[in-house]
């Protein structure tokens, strides 16, 4: 399924007909239509052919790794997001302003799940952050009519609400180990004294990003004040 999704995808990025990638890589159309649905698995010898026409990986062809060079990513391979220029927003304040707020935040939440030492807390609370990212990706990506949406595998009539449950899920799993419950992993959460803080504790362990914090949970208030003012 991932091969299929995944050699659709390069054809619509670059732009060419099924007709021409067939011609290219010298299949028939009607072979290459089915081995982009799915319907027929290829030998080792097409995926290798594909993997030169486009330029990339047998690994990324097949789903085993999300680069396209094939590449298996490790924390040395993830860039610094403080060594990012500002300028990468072409000199837009507001979207610098909330990346730098949100960055700044994330250091002392990960600071603090570090103090947890807790693997199913942590684990949980990435997913949650990382579905909320997938999410306004998403929709953002899907706006533009011809942006291949063979980038993703869940379905679009389905995406929205399976990613909404699976935070939900998230949200509910950490509640439930934040209060003592056992999870699939781990044992139960009992050291809540670690993630004791104040406002003067933040500021204190915290002198470069506690402001940040601060500022992003007025502003994050603010947004939920309006909601409710709304009904």
């Amino acid at each position: 399924m991932e091969f299929s999704r995944i050699i659709t995808l390069l054809r619509k990025e670059r732009g060419i007909t099924q007709k021409q990638a067939a011609q290219d890589l010298g299949v028939s159309q009607a072979l290459l239509s089915h081995y982009e649905k799915g319907i027929r698995e290829c030998g080792l010898d097409f995926v290798v052919r594909v993997a030169d026409y486009y330029g990339v990986s047998c690994d990324y062809l097949l789903g085993r790794s999300a680069e396209r060079t094939g590449q298996t990513l490790s924390v040395e391979d993830i860039p610094n997001p403080e060594s990012v220029k500002d300028n990468v927003y072409r000199g837009s304040v507001l979207p610098t302003m909330n990346k730098k707020l949100i960055a700044n935040s994330m250091n002392i939440l990960f600071d603090k799940l570090a103090a947890c030492n807790d693997k199913a807390i942590t684990t949980e609370v990435s997913a949650y952050l990382m579905l909320a990212v997938y999410k306004m990706f998403r929709l953002m990506y899907s706006a533009h009519p011809r942006n291949a949406q063979s980038l993703f595998s869940v379905s679009a009539t389905r995406w929205q609400g399976y990613s909404s449950a699976a935070m939900q899920t998230c949200e509910a799993n950490v509640s439930a180990a934040l209060a003592g419950e056992e999870l699939e992993e781990g044992k139960p959460f009992k050291d809540v004294e670690r993630l004791g803080m104040t406002t003067e504790t933040l500021s204190r362990e915290y002198p470069m990003f506690a402001s940040s914090l601060l500022n992003l949970i007025k502003t994050s208030e603010k947004q939920i004040g309006a909601q409710n003012a709304g009904r």
